[in-house]
């Protein structure tokens, strides 16, 4: 086994290591997340010792210089020595202000919440998903595992942080998605599932003359409209179950990170119904992250079909399976597009 590894791997294996100990670099930025160090350094006017940052949070000053100098060494935040015997002092690189700090309009802070909170804990038992072959909500949070959304939206505040995600994730990839494929066409939009409506933000920047609902339940629409975004001439809100209830009748349907989570027979009854209520000459967007058809790769989108075991009914896709979906649902005219980012974008028409 051991010819095929060259000397230096042979000698210290520093990959392995650091996919080891990987972990724990999610952690630390998770934990000053929750803490509020991107927060509080982002808006500080100087640099900070850690004993200042400590009393400003109300934590331990020991722990808050390990994790500061651990955040430095991961190059998230940057240090600068004073004259001896003065405390060193710690500041916010761009990266963290942009991106792990609240409020701004590229934040992943939401994310990084609901990594640690949520997925994490579930992480923790892939060794069961995987020998057990079902999502691991019931073991976590006393969810039965076909109760998806029930382990998404337990409460007010996790709700919160799932709708902070999905917004996370559109201010970085929604541009794309909407744009990868000219939608200039279709004028009335249906977005099934739209959460907080950050890709119809997206959309009605991108296609003036394009009108977007987001279609979604009752209480993420409530929490959407009290938390997120407001109703206007080119977007509104409906409320209701795709699965269960008359969905509105639109030129184009798009369905984002939807179909991932259910199995196949459910995703095939959700694209039949969507077919039926289509108008002729319209069509169905899917955006969600696709395999290789080999599935060796993407390796982060390999990740979210573990995840998707751990924590739903389905899995990522490579495009032949969506396209075998949709034409069994009645569409044709399937174009695959990946958009060199997370996200690719498959549209079939009716």
């Amino acid at each position: 086994m051991a010819e095929n590894l060259s000397q230096s791997e042979l000698d210290y294996p520093f990959k392995l290591l650091e996919y080891i100990h990987g972990f724990r670099v999610s952690k630390a930025i998770f934990a000053a997340c929750e803490l509020g160090i991107f927060d509080l350094l982002a808006t500080s006017p100087c640099a900070l010792s850690a004993q200042q940052v400590a009393q400003a949070l109300g934590i331990s000053t020991d722990g808050t210089e390990r994790l500061l100098n651990a955040l430095v060494g991961i190059e998230i935040l940057q240090v600068e020595t004073q004259a001896e015997h003065k405390p060193v002092l710690y500041s916010s690189t761009d990266v963290a202000g942009v991106y792990l700090a609240k409020g701004g309009a590229k934040s992943l802070h939401n994310m990084a919440i609901y990594q640690s909170q949520t997925t994490y804990p579930l992480w923790n038992h892939l060794a069961d998903a995987v020998r057990e072959g079902k999502n691991q909500n019931e073991k976590v949070f006393g969810i039965p595992p076909e109760e998806i959304f029930q382990a998404i939206y337990r409460s007010e505040e996790d709700m919160l942080k799932f709708m902070g995600l999905m917004d996370c994730v559109w201010s970085l990839d929604g541009h794309d998605a909407v744009t990868a494929i000219d939608l200039a066409g279709f004028r009335n939009i249906v977005d099934l599932g739209g959460c907080t409506g950050a890709l119809a933000r997206h959309l009605t920047k991108a296609y003036p003359g394009s009108s977007v609902v987001v279609f979604d339940m009752p209480v993420v629409v409530e929490m959407a409209k009290k938390h997120f975004l407001r109703e206007s001439d080119t977007f509104t809100f409906h409320s209701g179950d795709f699965f269960q209830n008359e969905l509105p009748v639109g030129d184009l349907y798009i369905l984002t990170r939807i179909l991932h989570d259910w199995s196949d027979d459910k995703c095939l009854t959700l694209l039949k119904k969507i077919h039926d209520v289509c108008k002729p000459g319209g069509g169905v967007l899917l955006v969600e992250a696709l395999l290789l058809e080999n599935r060796r790769g993407p390796l982060q989108t390999q990740l979210f079909s573990l995840n998707m075991l751990m924590q739903t009914e389905g899995r990522e896709h490579p495009p032949s399976e969506y396209t075998g979906m949709l034409r069994q649902s009645g569409f044709g005219d399937v174009q695959v597009c990946r958009t060199g980012k997370t996200y690719d974008v498959i549209l079939a028409l009716k």
